[in-house]
């Protein structure tokens, strides 16, 4: 189950994006797949994918909205994969009651995907310039910085940099060169000229940038 789990995840490790396009045209091959293993991926695509998309709006970056079109094509596929499992497990009505419930969850995580698709559509609308002004306005918001070769940061885990308890501010996305990692996870380690997407207050960026770029030794 495990090796399954770790094939069909995207998140939390190094991912090599394909085209978006390209993918969504792929044949589905269906493989039999944990239900709690397929509400965890949409689950934490659900999360994820709404923060890129208002990151590609207030970074104008064409390059995160493709990311936005990988993930919600990801989602379709989970939201395949977990339909077909329902089918094929439904002996019983009382089998098709409880699937139900599992199938309108998968439904509500795939509008939210989504969603997310139709907002970085503004991208290409008049109202383009005005979204990221209102971003900016919020009390937690987007940021994108980059770890300086000078920073201790380099080559250390998210976990050992405490860096959601010393500044509050959740890394939810790193470029390196031309991969990514969605969603990193605490075991993941921070590397010279990794590109952060992180979401939090301003004082909290103010600390984290800081310590990025190698100004300050630790974070307090």
């Amino acid at each position: 189950m495990k090796k399954n789990k770790h094939r069909h995840s995207i998140l939390g490790r190094l991912q090599r994006t394909p085209k978006w396009k390209k993918e969504e045209f792929t044949e589905i091959a269906y493989e039999p797949t944990p239900v709690k293993d397929l509400l965890t991926e949409m689950k934490d695509i659900s999360e994820l994918i709404i923060d890129l998309a208002y990151s590609a709006i207030l970074f104008n970056s064409g390059e995160i909205a493709e990311e936005v079109k990988y993930l919600e094509v990801r989602m379709d596929k989970l939201n395949y994969d977990i339909r077909i499992m329902a089918m094929m497990a439904a002996r019983s009505k009382e089998d098709a009651e409880q699937l139900a419930g599992i199938l309108q969850i998968a439904q509500a995580a795939e509008k939210i995907s989504n969603t997310a698709g139709d907002i970085i559509l503004l991208m290409k609308d008049k109202t383009e310039p005005i979204l990221p002004r209102i971003l900016k306005k919020a009390e937690e918001r987007l940021f994108r910085m980059k770890v300086s070769e000078e920073s201790s940061a380099c080559n250390q885990t998210i976990k050992e940099l405490k860096v959601e308890s010393e500044t509050g501010m959740r890394i939810i996305g790193i470029r390196r060169k031309e991969y990514w990692i969605y969603n990193p996870q605490a075991d993941v380690v921070l590397l010279a000229n990794d590109m952060l997407i992180v979401r939090g207050t301003e004082d909290g960026y103010k600390d984290l940038h800081a310590f990025l770029l190698g100004k300050q030794e630790v974070l307090d």
